[in-house]
């Protein structure tokens, strides 16, 4: 078996990163500036990443405002709407509104991706992405497409934009798919997930691919999940207990969000391990990837930084039990 540690969501800005953002709303300083900031404020999360050991790193994702920011910025049919609540947090999104179907426009995600994460090399490099299902479910939908043919058609956008990285090189995708557990799809809505997952699953041509969810209990959702055809299937422990879990005679990689990002406090590594050893056994995974339950970015810098070092002090225990894995 082996185990993978990373982060599963975007790293909050450090304090000097949110007051030069600020400060360049304000006219207080100038747009040079903020971008050497950026640079510099990714540098140091690559840098925290390669010294836990996190592989493969991601440069944190500061530049996205949000999780769907970049695209409807950048993708023809979308304006960017109003602040809007992000799930059950104290945090906000700008919602997408879609008025017509989507187009994609070509090298316009690749651009806003990590630059040091992918100068490391583009294998080294972990791409966060909106699942489609999600994705169609947080948006204002304005463009006459149920609900069921949006998410098949953002899976078939999504798929081209992979299809797009992967011809620069990277090779680890994960698919941000919070809605799948906090509202599971039924009936159509299930199969239209499915068949977004099988569009993606060509483009990504052997590729290692994750669905990470959060902020719901995965169990109503499993008999969807299971069916996706990904590398990982990721759960967050703060809502999801194991046993409650169906077993499958299917060998498929497990994700455990292990770091809760809704408290400050730091989690014990040996309560985590006796977790993983507890998926372990139930799922038999040939992959375990321990991250964050959800995005760290809810947390400040400090925090975070510091309910990171768990990853690395759970997997050397975990490498330990099993005879050396990585």
């Amino acid at each position: 078996m082996i185990i993978r540690t990373s982060l599963t969501g975007p790293f909050p800005r450090s304090e000097a990163l949110v007051g030069a953002t600020r400060d360049f709303d304000r006219g207080r300083t100038n747009a040079e500036a903020l971008e050497e900031l950026y640079d510099r404020t990714e540098r140091e999360v690559v840098q925290l990443e390669e010294r836990l050991g996190l592989d493969p790193v991601t440069g944190g994702f500061l530049r996205w405002a949000d999780l769907f920011r970049p695209f409807a910025e950048t993708w023809a049919g979308f304006t960017v709407g109003p602040v809007t609540r992000w799930f059950e947090t104290n945090t906000f999104y700008r919602q997408p509104i879609l008025h017509a179907p989507p187009e994609r426009t070509a090298g316009a995600i690749a651009a806003r991706l990590p630059k040091p994460a992918f100068e490391l090399g583009a294998k080294k490099a972990h791409v966060l992405l909106p699942g489609p299902y999600t994705f169609a479910g947080m948006l204002d939908n304005r463009s006459g497409e149920t609900e069921e043919a949006l998410v098949h058609r953002l899976g078939r956008l999504l798929a081209e934009e992979v299809k797009e990285l992967r011809s620069l090189g990277y090779t680890t995708f994960q698919f941000q798919e919070p809605l799948l557990v906090v509202h599971p799809p039924k009936g159509a809505k299930a199969e239209s997930v499915v068949a977004a997952y099988k569009s993606l699953a060509q483009a990504l041509d052997h590729a290692t691919s994750i669905v990470w969810t959060y902020f719901g209990d995965a169990a109503p959702a499993w008999p969807t999940l299971w069916r996706l055809p990904v590398s990982v299937l990721g759960f967050d422990l703060a809502e999801t207990q194991l046993d409650s879990l169906p077993k499958s005679p299917e060998r498929r990689g497990i994700g455990l969000g292990c770091i809760d990002p809704r408290t400050t406090l730091v989690e014990d590594p040996s309560e985590v391990v006796r977790i993983a050893r507890a998926a372990v056994e139930r799922f038999r995974p040939p992959l375990l990837w321990l991250g964050p339950g959800g995005p760290l970015d809810l947390l400040p810098w400090e925090p975070a930084t510091r309910k990171l070092h768990l990853l690395p002090a759970a997997r050397q225990l975990l490498a330990q039990s099993n005879g050396g894995g990585r």
